[in-house]
C-alpha cells in the first residue's frame, strides 16, 4: 500500500506531519493492505489564522477493481482530523468488501 501525503503550506512540521498521517494510515487500515493498492492523504487548514474548527483531512483510498473512496474530517486539531479521516476511511473499505463479497 503507497501512502502520498500533500499538506497544504500553511501547516506546521509538514515531515513530521506527514510521518504521523503515514503512521495513523498504516495502523488503522493495516488488516486492509491487501485490498488497498494506494492512499492519498489532503491535509489543509481551511481558516489559517482565524482559528475555530478548520483542519481539514481528505482521504482517497484506490482498491483493486473497485472505484476509488474518499472521505474527509474536520477538527480542531490536524491530528483529530487525521484520525477521524482514517477511520472513516477503514469503515467505508470495509463495508465495500463486505459488499462484494456477498456478490
Amino acid at each position: 500500500m503507497k501512502i502520498q501525503v500533500n499538506t497544504g503550506h500553511n501547516i506546521d512540521g509538514r515531515e513530521t506531519m506527514a510521518e504521523h498521517i503515514t503512521s495513523v494510515v498504516e495502523s488503522t487500515l493495516g488488516h486492509l493492505t491487501e485490498h488497498v493498492t494506494r492512499v492519498e492523504v489532503h491535509l489543509s487548514d481551511e481558516n489559517s489564522e482565524k482559528g475555530g474548527q478548520d483542519k481539514r483531512c481528505l482521504m482517497e483510498a484506490r482498491l483493486e477493481r473497485h472505484r476509488p473512496i474518499a472521505v474527509s474530517d474536520e477538527a480542531e486539531t490536524s491530528h483529530q482530523a487525521i484520525a477521524g479521516a482514517a477511520e472513516k476511511l477503514k469503515k467505508a473499505i470495509g463495508h465495500l468488501i463486505d459488499r462484494s463479497h456477498q456478490h
